[in-house]
């Protein structure tokens, strides 16, 4: 509940894990908001490696957090430190998310959750109090929804402004890696992986590929995924937008040239394909994740008035 000054009133579990940075901007914008709302406890994430289900390790946070839960407090929390909200069990059949790149381990060790790795932000549980937020910078999301939300929008869109910070709007999916299917045992499927990573833009790779395995279609089909986790096509995919990407962000050629590039000759088909699987066109990819080459293409130019061979290596 509110204290007596009417100031907000929020907890923030921090633990020897935790990752400091989080602990302290949640700190310093939830004090930037200014009025009263209902107690909320802030669970920053922890270093954690990835196939780590953290059984027994944080019990009696986990204990403290179900009581606040039962006592009426809305429970946010961010990245990894999904964890612990799931070990309290008030997670079970419901919508979550974590960084990408731990989906598929939470989803293993608490299969009662619906994960959903594209989003940034998930409001779930009884009375929606339960906050979720993926991974990266995408805690200063959560704060300001809990700003927004419990406070007013023009309190959140004050600090927001203030903190130049941007929202998310595009979620996780244009910060994921494609390629998430990797295997070391079946070495048919290895040799067959490695011939892709310089081959991938020529027509046909997955006829080729099956060539060079020596395989039946149906059989390589089957071994390529099960090794992967991903059809032999959709890993093709992956690849080519995946180095589409790199493209993007370190180059100047037109997108059209980038498609050809990568091996698509239907640059539509190409604007489609990437838009579906990275959350946005490739000009808007480009406007997000170039900015940076531009920058430093630029500030070399101007001090040193041309540019040599070794500039244009780096970059």
């Amino acid at each position: 509940m509110p204290d007596a000054e009417r100031k907000i009133r929020a907890a923030i579990v921090v633990y020897p894990e935790v990752t400091a940075s989080v602990v302290y901007t949640m700190h310093d914008l939830l004090f930037a908001a200014g009025r009263d709302w209902s107690f909320i406890v802030c669970v920053p994430d922890f270093p954690l490696p990835a196939d780590d289900p953290c059984i027994g390790r944080f019990d009696s946070e986990v204990a403290w957090l179900r009581r606040c839960h039962e006592a009426g407090a809305t429970l946010a929390c961010t990245c990894t430190a999904a964890i612990l909200l799931a070990q309290t069990g008030l997670l079970d059949g419901m919508e979550a998310t974590i960084h990408w790149s731990y989906a598929p381990s939470l989803t293993k060790h608490y299969p009662r959750l619906r994960v959903d790795p594209d989003k940034a932000l998930v409001v779930t549980g009884p009375e929606q109090r339960i906050v979720m937020a993926g991974g990266g910078t995408s805690h200063l999301d959560l704060i300001l929804y809990l700003i927004a939300r419990f406070v007013g929008l023009t309190e959140a869109l004050e600090v927001a402004k203030a903190y130049l910070i941007t929202w998310h709007d595009a979620g996780q999916r244009p910060f994921t890696s494609l390629l998430t299917g990797k295997q070391t045992s079946d070495r048919v499927i290895a040799r067959c992986q490695e011939w892709l990573v310089d081959h991938y833009a020529q027509n046909a790779p997955v006829t080729a590929m099956v060539g060079l395995s020596g395989l039946s279609e149906r059989t390589f089909t089957r071994r390529f995924t099960k090794a992967t986790g991903m059809s032999p096509l959709d890993y093709v995919h992956a690849l080519r937008l995946e180095e589409a990407k790199q493209i993007l962000e370190t180059e100047d050629l037109p997108v059209e040239a980038v498609a050809l590039e990568v091996g698509y000759q239907d640059n539509g088909f190409f604007g489609r394909l990437f838009r579906r699987r990275v959350g946005m066109t490739p000009a808007q990819y480009r406007r997000r994740w170039g900015n940076l080459h531009t920058l430093l293409r630029r500030s070399e130019r101007n001090s040193t008035g041309q540019w040599t061979d070794s500039m244009r290596d780096r970059v």
